[in-house]
């Protein structure tokens, strides 16, 4: 427990440091009238592909001469960012009329690249003193115009910046298209392009500290979600008060009857769940992979909430996503430590021998999946050169951090759970010889019940999980964390009463197979996410692509499957404490 504790303490402390980091990466900057302000370009893509972003000066934009990239953090490596000095220079309070960046004559093959671009809505994203700002390529004129060939494709060249500071601080920036300003670019043959810009100051008395509330949710969106989360309590009330009372007075039935029983001290033979209780802590079939299971789930429970008391305090601010990622992998190498005591220490108390291979496989029960995914869309990234394709030392740092950190703490925390001496507590004993499982209905077998024990909880979540993915492979930005933190306990509380209510309903058929049963019943929610995705996909978003596609269901892939080890461990965990709560309540011989 010492090394819990210890192991507990440095997680506390890395969060700190993030917490840290990241406030000192958000500097009050200052400026003095006609002093530089950092313009950064950072990437491109097509508007309904997220995922698919390609550097800026991919394209042939004015470019500054010499390109300086930016140094960037590690998370936001992983999410794609490559920042290098923008095609326009702004200092500050210095007002520019129609100047002229730069003057490009593209050539037949980057008219017609351009044209494709603005043919699949290609945006650019920019950062001004840390504000980031989007603009779109071009339009196209398809009105009246019914055959595709028919429509021109024009590429916007004036780009007109409003800015507003307070004092000697940069405040809010507006980025708006000249739609006047326009390049043909419909036809083969190279044309001539003047690059213009414009930039207009203007003076508010806004706070420095509340720049960044304009890309936060609106009221409306925050409404909408307050709504669904009440709608989610009231779900969860009604579930519970419902669950409670069935199973009370089931309960108190079924204790009045086996006091009875044992009153009258009668030779009948026992029926329902008292008549298994020689079964019910029989140890489950692949105690080993079941150990590693509840290991792993108990560690992505820890990093779920790490990860929410960092967002609460406001670590991930609006648009920090590079924070988030790099917080994820911190945390999970630091959490190790838990994975590997819980799993060590389960599997000891179910009688196992081999805790070598039960610590082998919770290492690689979570990070072979994820290994194997990241390693094909990775080689997808560098065949499409996107920007989401790692850099080699970005992998190095990776697999330094998981061969010196995560590795170390699994194997610290697997040897203290070994030598932890903890007693599998069972109020009953287990014959020798199993009891055989009466033939049970359609409904009772063991998908239908995973259905039924997934579709409750996932109705619950579900609104708030459009809200997500729009963020997470969207453009909109998420905020709200509070309320995702509510409706994750809602989802916490509702997965453990449906499993409780499904393990008693299947020790009451006599069925004392509830270990695997419980934790596949719990961990369902996973599947019914990941079954939404396919819906989000072809109906509530406009990604296309091999890229893209494989990038979408891959990841969502590891990230549903997450949700399904976590979800599962709270599920046995809440079924382990019924049953061990009504066997010591009863008489048993």
């Amino acid at each position: 427990m010492e090394r819990m504790r210890a192991c507990l303490v440095a997680v506390a402390l890395a969060s700190l440091c993030c917490v840290a980091h990241v406030r000192s990466s958000a500097s009050d900057h200052r400026y003095k009238a006609g002093d530089e302000v950092p313009l950064y370009a950072n990437k491109v893509g097509p508007f309904g592909n997220p995922s698919e972003t390609y550097r800026y000066f991919d394209f042939p934009f004015c470019s500054s001469v010499p390109l300086k990239e930016k140094k960037e953090a590690f998370g936001e490596v992983l999410n794609g960012d490559r920042l290098v000095s923008g095609p326009y220079r702004i200092d500050f309070l210095r007002e520019k009329d129609a100047e002229i960046a730069c003057k490009r004559k593209l050539s037949k093959e980057e008219v017609a690249r351009f044209r494709t671009a603005i043919s699949k809505d290609y945006y650019f994203q920019m950062y001004f003193d840390d504000l980031p700002f989007w603009g779109f390529f071009g339009k196209v004129d398809n009105v009246g115009k019914a055959d595709p060939s028919d429509c021109k494709y024009y590429l916007y060249k004036h780009l007109v910046f409003e800015i507003f500071y307070n004092k000697d601080r940069v405040i809010e920036i507006n980025v708006r298209i000249d739609p006047r300003a326009v390049v043909d670019v419909t036809g083969d043959e190279p044309v001539d392009v003047d690059f213009m810009y414009t930039v207009k100051w203007k003076e508010i008395d806004v706070p420095f500290e509340k720049r960044l509330d304009k890309y936060k949710s609106s009221s409306s969106l925050r409404q909408i979600q307050w709504f669904s989360t009440l709608n989610s309590c009231v779900t969860l009330l009604l579930l519970t008060a419902f669950l409670a009372t069935i199973l009370m007075r089931i309960l108190k039935n079924d204790f009045i009857k086996y006091a009875h029983d044992e009153e009258s001290a009668d030779q009948e033979e026992e029926t329902g769940w008292k008549s298994i209780h020689g079964d019910v802590f029989r140890y489950p079939k692949h105690k080993s992979l079941f150990a590693a299971a509840i290991g792993c789930g108990t560690q992505l429970f820890s990093i779920t909430i790490f990860i929410f008391i960092l967002a609460v305090v406001g670590v991930f601010y609006p648009y920090n996503r590079g924070g988030l990622l790099t917080a994820l992998v911190v945390i999970y190498a630091l959490t190790s430590g838990i994975a590997g005591y819980t799993a060590a220490s389960f599997y000891c108390q179910l009688e196992g021998t081999n805790w070598v291979r039960n610590l082998l496989l919770t290492g690689s029960l979570l990070c072979g999946p994820l290994f194997v995914t990241f390693c094909f869309l990775n080689t997808v990234a560098v065949a499409y050169k996107v920007t989401a394709a790692l850099p080699f030392g970005t992998i190095v740092v990776i697999f330094l951090i998981w061969a010196l950190v995560s590795t170390p703490l699994l194997v610290l925390g697997g040897i203290a759970g070994k030598d932890s001496k903890a007693e599998f507590q069972a109020p009953c004993r287990t014959t020798k010889c199993p009891r055989d499982i009466p033939p049970l209905p359609w409904y009772q077998k063991t998908l239908p019940q995973m259905a039924m024990a997934g579709l409750l909880p996932f109705s619950a979540i579900y609104i708030e999980i459009y809200y997500l993915f729009a963020s997470v492979w969207g453009h909109r930005i998420y905020t709200t964390y509070v309320i995702l933190f509510i409706v994750f306990i809602i989802l916490l509380i509702i997965t453990a009463f449906i499993t409780v209510a499904l393990t008693y309903f299947q020790l009451a058929a006599e069925d004392h197979g509830w270990w695997w049963r419980s934790f596949l019943c719990g961990g369902s929610t996973g599947l019914f996410m990941y079954a939404y995705c396919f819906y989000f996909y072809s109906a509530q978003s406009d990604m296309s692509g091999l890229m893209q596609t494989s990038f979408f269901f891959g990841y969502m892939a590891c990230i549903c499957y997450g949700f399904f080890l976590m979800l599962g461990a709270i599920g046995f965990c809440a079924s382990l404490f019924f049953v061990r709560h009504i066997y010591r309540s009863i008489k048993c011989e």
